[in-house]
């Protein structure tokens, strides 16, 4: 009994020793070679997440502070297998072929002729404006001036009415009617041919006359029409117009018009030469864009040969008024 009891004493002794000793002969014992990893063949197989993940390990064990880029010669680095396009020149390439200066024939493709620009249908179409239509406070009473202008046709082919004239306690002194031809012979411009009539106090005149009008470059509206009439008098006549855009409802115009006549009239109290010249700044507010209300100011002057017959029947040559109507178009 006592010697069983001894032995196992002993194994339990020897059992709890073991793990120490082997501890100790892994330290005394050489390190062992790692196993040659086994080759296997390439697949088109995506790489599993867990492949992945160990490949982003090894990226990561890379220790990059290490790298001397400075000793690096960027000259024979071959950039076309870095991924760039294959167009790209290398840096110590000498530049491409320099753009040819731009021609005559060049020019012309980019910017074509648009004297066609103002064509666009056959249809026909109206449209009628009254750019005055105001009172003034004169010498003798309350003035009402007119001036109106319309055409109906298509895009090449129209017929134009121009009106205006004045009156003076419900009185017409002055006024003129036309009509006339006209055809677009470029973008913005027509040529205009017909008749006109003047009536009024004093005698009437009709003439035959020709022009044009139209939109001239920074955008004036313009117009000029010579006249022949009976006994061998003749007229030019022209006018100009501008609106500054002060906002998108407030609108200031500048307006100009002169008369020519080749010989005295004496009726009329004109006389040859630059016989009348007005101009005048309105200030406008569009309700709409058919209507406008406005108020303004009118300075007129008559010249030389006109302005003696008007002295001679007790008139002033020259008159400034405020003035005050609306424009509609329709």
């Amino acid at each position: 009994m006592n010697r069983l009891k001894q032995l196992v004493i002993g194994v339990a002794t020897a059992l709890a020793a073991m793990p120490v000793l082997a501890q100790h002969a892994g330290h005394d014992a050489a390190p062992a070679k790692a196993p040659a990893l086994q080759s296997t063949p390439r697949t088109h197989a995506a790489p599993t997440s867990q492949q992945g993940q160990g490949q982003g390990e090894d990226r990561s064990r890379m220790d990059h502070s290490k790298m001397d880029h400075s000793t690096m010669d960027r000259s024979t680095m071959d950039h076309s297998a870095m991924g760039h396009a294959a167009g790209d020149l290398p840096v110590d390439a000498p530049p491409r072929e320099p753009i040819p200066v731009a021609t005559d024939a060049d020019r012309a493709a980019a910017f074509p002729a648009v004297h066609a620009h103002h064509q666009h249908g056959t249809s026909t179409h109206a449209y009628s404006l009254v750019d005055r239509l105001e009172v003034s406070d004169a010498d003798d009473g309350t003035a009402l001036g007119w001036e109106g202008s319309g055409w109906i046709g298509g895009d090449l082919h129209r017929f134009w009415w121009r009106t205006e004239g004045h009156a003076l306690q419900d009185t017409v002194e002055r006024a003129s009617m036309e009509g006339l031809y006209g055809r677009g012979i470029r973008a913005w411009w027509d040529v205009v041919a017909g008749v006109r009539h003047d009536f009024g106090e004093g005698p009437g005149r009709s003439w035959v006359g020709v022009g044009i009008q139209g939109l001239a470059p920074y955008k004036f509206e313009v117009s000029a029409t010579a006249y022949a009439g009976q006994q061998g008098r003749t007229l030019l006549q022209a006018e100009a117009e501008y609106d500054t855009l002060l906002s998108n409802r407030w609108i200031l115009q500048w307006r100009a018009e002169a008369r020519a006549y080749g010989k005295d009239d004496p009726a009329l109290a004109i006389g040859a030469g630059l016989s009348t010249l007005e101009a005048g700044l309105r200030l406008r507010y569009e309700v709409t864009r058919q209507f406008a209300p406005y108020i303004g100011i009118e300075h007129g002057r008559a010249f030389g040969r006109t302005a003696d017959l008007r002295r001679a029947a007790g008139h002033r040559a020259d008159d400034t008024t405020v003035v005050a109507g609306i424009r509609i178009w329709f």
